[in-house]
């Protein structure tokens, strides 16, 4: 049976009475943060706060990833619940009692709430076993910063951990600015970007500033490549479904009277549609090798697919609002008016079964959400609070998508 209103209250009490400890374990986390697949002390420190639920509990093979099955009182179909837990690398300048320990490595994502909100989902969904029609996969994962580590855990298993494929799957990210701590967000369809990454190389012939006719000059050529990406977005892509092409990095030459060799152009590219996102390389190559070709030089482009467009299924985003208001009242969740451009690998997971990726504000108390440095900066903050929201909101998604047999 779908959750009732007294369900939704004890479970909103429940988060509440076990904050204290889920942000402890957040403190812990924060305090020892690890990049990419390989987070031995991360692992541990999950392993340990799971041991006390009963849980059936595996670790990946060809990364440091946890798996922890619920099983239910009654036979049931198997629902997942995600939480990442990799950090970024980046000097900490927060100046938070629990700042990470480890030089050049933070929590700047909000992983670390990720990963002590899961466990808090699992504590919420262990104490209410009884009533768990199936089985719970949670899936703590290693290696969402660009190492595809949704991908490496679905090659491992993790989908079908509980003996069958999971009919459902749900995630969260929190977000230390944009929303007010405790506010829930999501939309149907494209929740976050397709990010890709290109890199040029403008193949020219290096010569003497001052006889440039004697040379085959990259770096005008690359300028004019850069200008022309931005027009190819503008005209060759309806502005209602846009593609977004970032140049961060121009390279070339080693002073100023020396014409170079080689120009060098590195940049990201977001979509917003999976039509989009499958024709934009073609394109986007064109442009590069046609603009070279005109001032009869040459390119090298090396076109790298990241991570597909995160879309949600929408019979659950109603699901996450309904649960979200019944929790916590009708202004605790609004619809997303537009996707973020950001990208997520829970994406890989969303292509495999239906769920729901939702945004949790947790924003400090006494920021503006409109001025707080936003995840990733080495400024960025995130209130505890969230963490009586996020457990909340993933062990009712869990239960209730349960309930639906």
């Amino acid at each position: 049976m779908p959750l009732d209103t007294a369900d939704l209250a004890d479970l909103r009490a429940d988060a509440r009475a076990q904050l204290p400890d889920v942000a402890a374990l957040r403190h812990a986390l924060h305090r020892t943060p690890e990049i990419g697949l390989d987070l031995p002390r991360t692992q541990a420190l999950v392993l340990e706060a799971l041991e006390p639920l009963g849980l059936e509990v595996t670790t990946g093979t060809g990364l440091s990833s946890v798996v922890a099955v619920l099983r239910g009182a009654r036979p049931g179909p198997a629902v997942l619940l995600r939480g990442d837990m990799d950090a970024l690398p980046v000097t900490e300048d927060t100046g938070e009692p629990f700042s990470s320990e480890v030089p050049g490595v933070m929590h700047a994502c909000g992983h670390d709430l990720h990963v002590a909100g899961l466990v808090g989902a699992g504590r919420l969904l262990a104490a209410r076993r009884d009533r768990v029609a199936g089985s719970v996969v949670l899936m703590f994962q290693p290696g969402e910063e660009g190492d595809h580590g949704a991908r490496l855990m679905i090659d491992e298993g993790v989908l079908d951990a509980a003996g069958e494929r999971v009919v459902a799957a749900y995630g969260l990210h929190v977000l230390s600015s944009l929303l007010p701590t405790g506010l829930v967000t999501s939309r149907a369809g494209t929740m976050l970007a397709a990010a890709d990454t290109v890199h040029v190389t403008v193949q020219g012939r290096g010569g003497h500033g001052s006889m440039p006719h004697l040379a085959l000059d990259p770096v005008p050529v690359a300028a004019e490549i850069v200008l022309a990406l931005q027009a190819m977005v503008t005209r060759q892509f309806d502005v209602f479904d846009p593609v977004v092409v970032t140049v961060g990095r121009i390279d070339a030459g080693t002073t100023d009277n020396v014409i170079a060799g080689t120009a060098r152009i590195e940049a990201t590219v977001r979509s917003f549609s999976e039509a989009a996102h499958g024709v934009v390389p073609e394109r986007l190559i064109r442009v590069c090798e046609g603009v070279a070709a005109a001032h009869g030089l040459t390119v090298t482009v090396d076109y790298r697919r990241g991570y597909p467009v995160t879309a949600n299924h929408p019979g659950e985003v109603e699901r996450a609002a309904r649960l979200t208001r019944g929790l916590f009242g009708d202004r605790a969740y609004q619809d997303a008016p537009q996707p973020l451009a950001g990208s997520e690998d829970f994406s890989y997971v969303l292509q495999e079964v239906p769920g729901a990726y939702v945004g949790v504000g947790a924003t400090l108390a006494d920021a503006d959400p409109r001025t707080a440095p936003y995840n990733h900066s080495a400024q960025a903050r995130f209130e505890d609070g969230a963490l009586a929201v996020g457990p909340a909101v993933l062990a009712a998604l869990a239960l209730d998508r349960l309930g639906d047999g």
